[in-house]
């Protein structure tokens, strides 16, 4: 066993790039409902602005008046779960935990707010060669519900349903065609 373990204690924070900024935080904030906590000039004109989304977590956005702009299905995911795939070293989407009898409600809030929620719209994620079933059953471990903010980034609301065990690493990691030296 290392001594000399890293003793990383969880995500502190995730920070991701917005067009624009006072969209940003009227989506998070009333949307939602995450505080907006801590606010950043940077001294290149841009700004970094910090929200709690729970659990002792931080969504961070940056803004730039220059930035490059978006590009779905390159540098974010096109549509999940219908079109998951997006560039290496994208940022594919993020994911606020919720617990399971929460996410009905708060479909019906996003909605209620204006926000489209992908179909099908709770995804129920199992192990079966599809990765998905149209019903709940026991070997469901995790169910979704998907969304998108104002700047295209994909949000999830994940309920995981049980406990991971030696027997959920069942896969030995792929290799690229040419590994990057």
């Amino acid at each position: 066993m290392r001594t000399d373990k890293l003793n990383a204690k969880g995500i502190n924070h995730l920070a991701l790039v917005c067009r624009d900024m006072a969209e940003t935080v009227k989506f998070y904030t009333e949307t939602l409902d995450m505080p907006l906590v801590k606010t950043v000039a940077l001294p290149d004109g841009g700004q970094h602005f910090f929200f709690d989304c729970g659990g002792d977590t931080l969504l961070a956005f940056f803004w730039w008046a220059d930035a490059p702009q978006a590009a779905p299905g390159i540098a974010s995911v096109a549509d999940f779960p219908a079109k998951p795939m997006s560039a290496v070293g994208s940022m594919n989407h993020v994911a606020f935990h919720m617990d399971e009898d929460e996410l009905e409600g708060a479909i019906a809030k996003l909605k209620s707010r204006g926000v489209h929620v992908s179909a099908p719209v709770v995804v129920n994620h199992d192990d079966s060669a599809a990765g998905v079933a149209r019903e709940m059953h026991e070997g469901v471990w995790i169910r979704s519900v998907y969304f998108r903010d104002p700047n295209g980034i994909m949000l999830e609301y994940a309920a995981t349903l049980r406990g991971f065990g030696p027997e959920d690493v069942a896969h030995e990691p792929a290799r690229a065609a040419e590994p990057v030296a």
